[in-house]
């Protein structure tokens, strides 16, 4: 699909339709974190959503955090019920390669995992991360409560400006709020900890080299 044209999102009615149930089941427990992976998580931990190319290098990224409960690798932000990988990297769904981070805001914050998630790829590149090329590799912050929402605005905001200051162009991150509208779709079980199960496998991930100066400095 995008090899002769540069890619485009489809609309609801371009989209495939998916399927009411998805045809597989996610593995119990985080192979790293032996955590579940999927909820209701402790009483105490939050959620963050995070999409910054192929999701193996990214959930790896995050897993390796203190203060993170457990993590997991899925689709989000597309109109494509319960999508397979193949539907996904067809740019027929909609939905970017995301990861869900189940984490502790009393051993880290969620302002933390911005500065990791902004460092951690170039998130001027629209769509695509270095050599993926796709819609399924944007940039995109699905957040879970207007606490959330503001401080991933103040993050990108903060970043442009020494991105900018960088040579850079402009950031093209969603911000989206995680409601019923936009999903969080778990990945195949061969997705999930993909760096762990293959550790000489592709990751993909790589920053910008700049800095992003959350707690150090604000947008003017």
């Amino acid at each position: 699909m995008f090899l002769s044209r540069t890619p485009v999102l489809p609309t609801p009615e371009q989209a495939l339709p998916g399927r009411a149930e998805p045809e597989f089941v996610v593995p119990e427990r985080h192979t790293v974190l032996g955590n579940p992976l999927l909820g209701p998580y402790p009483e105490g931990l939050e959620v963050a959503d995070f999409a910054l190319g192929c999701f193996w290098g990214a959930e790896r990224k995050f897993w390796q955090v203190d203060g993170v409960w457990t993590t997991l690798a899925g689709y989000q932000g597309g109109h494509t019920r319960n999508p397979a990988y193949e539907e996904v990297c067809s740019g027929l769904t909609g939905h970017t390669e995301a990861v869900r981070v189940v984490f502790d805001p009393s051993k880290v914050s969620y302002e933390s995992l911005l500065k990791l998630f902004w460092e951690s790829h170039d998130p001027t590149q629209g769509f695509r991360q270095g050599n993926d090329v796709g819609t399924q590799y944007r940039s995109a912050i699905h957040t879970h409560s207007p606490a959330q929402a503001a401080a991933a605005e103040a993050s990108r905001a903060a970043y442009q400006k020494v991105l900018t200051g960088s040579g850079y162009g402009t950031i093209t991150t969603e911000l989206l709020p995680a409601d019923e509208s936009r999903p969080f779709y778990p990945a195949e079980p061969y997705h999930q900890q993909y760096l762990d199960k293959n550790p000489a496998g592709y990751c993909g991930i790589g920053g910008t080299g700049v800095s992003c100066p959350i707690g150090v400095a604000k947008a003017e």
